[in-house]
Formats: C-alpha cells, structure tokens, sequence
C-alpha cells in the first residue's frame, strides 16, 4: 500500500519543442504543465502565478537565452527555491559541467530529452533539496539584485502624474473628441510593453494612427531608419527550411507556426534568419502614412504621450526611466550586454529621448541601447529632474517619427 501518494507535479516548460510537449501530455495524470515560447512571457507568468513545482526551459529561445533566463528568475523574481532545469540538446557535458557549477541558478541540465519518470523524480529531489536544505542560505540570494523603485521617487511619481492628470483634463478632454471624430476606433491605445525587470502591462497612448496600422507595418519595413542593412524593395524568394523542423514528422513544427508573405515558417527559424539579416530591433519611420492628421500633431507635440500619466500613478511606470519596448523589441535585448536596460525603472521620458530626440539627427540602435544602458547604471533621482528639465525643448520636433 502506497503510504504518501504522488502529488500532480505542476510544471513551466518555456520553450517550443514538440517532442518536450507531446511527452508532457503523455504523462498528464502525474504532471499539469504549462508552456510559454520565449523567456518574456514566462517571466510574465511567473510574475502572476508563483506556485509552480519547476521550471524546464531550453537553452535556446528567441531573446533571451535559457541560462541568462535562469538568472533572472532566480535572482530577480526571487524564486530561489523553484527548481530550474535547463534543455541543452545537442551541447556536449562540457557545457553542461559549466552551467551546473552555479547552484544557485541552474539545477540541473539535461543534453537531450530524458525518460519522464526519471525527470519528475528528479524534479521532486530538487524540489525537497531547495526547500528543506538550502533554505535558510538561499533566502538572501533571492532578493539580492531585485529592483524596487526608491520611496522619493515613488512619491514623485504620484504628485507628479495625478496634478498633471488634474490640470490637463481639458486638453485630454479636447484631444479625445477629435481622434473621434477624424476615424473610427478607439481613443487610447493599448499595447503590451516591457518594463522593468521584463514585466508586462498594458501602455496607453492617444491613438494617432488608422485602426489596423499594425497589420500594415511588414508592407512599411523597407522604411525603417534604424534599418541600416537592409535594402529597398528587397524581397527573398522563399524561407530555406528549418533544421530542427526537418527532424520532426511531417506536418509538426518546432515552435509556433507563422504566416509570412503567404508562407508558412516557424517562429524559432523566423527570429534566426532575421538576426542573421540584421534586421533592426527598433521602429522608426519618417513620414509613417499610418498617421492620421490629428495624430500627426499630437506626436510632433508629445501630446500622445499623455495618457502614459495613467500608468506612472498605477505604478506601471515611472516619469523618468528607459522606455518600456513592445514585445517584439524586448525580445531581441533580453541576452548579454543590452539585459541591464530592463533593470532600471520603465518611464514616459528618458535620456535617449534627450539626447537625440528632436535634434534632426538619426539615432542608431546601437546608440539607443548603450544610452539605455547607461541609465540604468547611473540613473539617480536628482539626475531625473535633470533629464525632465531637458526634456522640455525636445518637446516640440521637427520630424514626423
């Protein structure tokens, strides 16, 4: 007679393989589980559901990889005592003795796809080891990094947001009525961004474009400035297939399917020839004929940025910050060098905008990103009054981006 019977394993696996998941659900009566493709949308989750067994995550996502992933969980999430194993298939055991040297972020990586019930009993060791064993010495490693935006600041923010909300209400009033009345569709756009520590939320803008401009931005991308590589009118002939699709039975794909100019590619191989084209992170189009009249004004003005007021008093963001990236964008800067942008606060203006916003100059996107990163190393309260009193004159520009 089974004394303690095996509780149902609640398990994160943040990654695409379909081998992964059709084994996952071949075991569904000891394991409920939940998939997330890439490292953002896991860290979201984890954000909002912390009451997971373990976490499995490949090695190899679009962005982030899994070993960078591991420590930001770990260290900024504080889910210290969560076991992390990492799927390296196709690395050799030297890779996997370098990423098990640090205890404290990865627990264990497996070269290729293990039995399932050596993997859950696995999974229950750790689970036991981390909270029974290492609890008391890892209690301090969890919040060591974690960013809490300082109480001055926060207090700031509140002051700031919620008289300017107050005082500008007409002129809030005003610019609705017209975005009304020049097209169809919401007055506030709603876009998921990244913010600080690569949480997710919901970023309000006046909309300044005709509903269903984003479906329209592939058509426009020869016309990016940050695009420096690729050139006009420029069109390939078909995507070469995927390497890891090909290893997979006909009709199943890697990672989520997507529709490309009529083609069918999968995510993981789209995000790969992308970066190997060197194609631009960031978005800016002069001219942008998705702008409406009205738009066109209230962007040149910043006006369209008023409602982001909203989100300072929710906490969402702060005044001053690193400017919270859509989904597509923060993907591609969540590895290496460009991660520590998302360790500063997210806010409205920042010191990019200062810099060259409004100065007639193209910014690269290099540029963009050291500026990014050099914020969140130096920023400082008193240096973000600074950046706000610089702010104004950039106010008011000339190009139409």
């Amino acid at each position: 007679m089974e004394e303690n019977p095996k509780e149902k394993l609640r398990l994160l696996y943040i990654g695409s393989r379909a081998d992964v998941i059709n084994e996952l659900k071949e075991h569904n009566s000891e394991v409920g589980f939940v998939v997330r493709e890439n490292g953002i949308l896991g860290i979201d989750y984890l954000t909002k559901n912390k009451e997971v067994d373990a976490i499995i995550s490949d090695l190899k996502l679009p962005g982030i990889g899994g070993n960078n992933l591991a420590a930001h969980i770990k260290t900024k999430l504080g889910l210290a005592k969560i076991p992390f194993i990492l799927f390296a298939f196709g690395e050799d055991s030297h890779f996997r003795n370098e990423m098990i040297k640090n205890k404290e972020v990865i627990d264990d990586v497996y070269l290729e796809l293990p039995e399932a019930e050596k993997l859950f009993t696995r999974i229950r060791f750790l689970k036991y080891y981390l909270n029974e064993i290492k609890e008391a010495g890892l209690s301090a490693v969890a919040t060591q990094n974690e960013y809490n935006i300082p109480v001055i600041k926060r207090l700031f923010d509140i002051i700031v947001s919620a008289t300017a909300l107050l005082i500008l209400s007409p002129l809030l009033i005003l610019v609705a009525i017209a975005i009304r009345l020049e097209s169809k569709g919401p007055v506030i756009y709603k876009s998921k961004r990244v913010g600080t520590g690569y949480r997710i939320f919901d970023f309000l803008k006046f909309r300044s474009m005709y509903t269903g401009a984003d479906a329209k931005l592939k058509e426009l991308e020869h016309l990016n400035q940050y695009n420096q590589d690729k050139k006009e009118g420029e069109k390939g002939s078909g995507f070469p297939p995927c390497p890891r699709c090909a290893k997979l039975p006909e009709g199943q794909y890697c990672s989520p399917v997507l529709y490309i100019e009529g083609e069918k590619i999968c995510e993981y191989w789209y995000n790969k020839l992308k970066k190997e084209n060197k194609s631009a992170t960031f978005i800016k189009i002069e001219n942008d004929p998705r702008i409406t009249k009205v738009g066109k004004i209230i962007r040149n003005t910043s006006i369209d940025e008023l409602p982001q007021l909203i989100n300072v008093l929710k906490g969402d963001m702060s005044i001053v910050g690193n400017r919270p990236l859509p989904l597509y964008e923060a993907e591609q800067l969540t590895s290496d060098d460009w991660s520590a942008r998302f360790l500063a606060p997210a806010g409205i203006t920042g010191l990019w905008q200062v810099e060259l916003r409004g100065k007639g100059g193209v910014m690269s996107e290099e540029e963009r990103k050291a500026l990014d990163n050099q914020y969140a190393y130096n920023y400082s309260f008193w240096g973000d009054i600074k950046l706000i009193l610089r702010t104004i004159p950039a106010l008011f520009q000339k190009e139409t981006v």
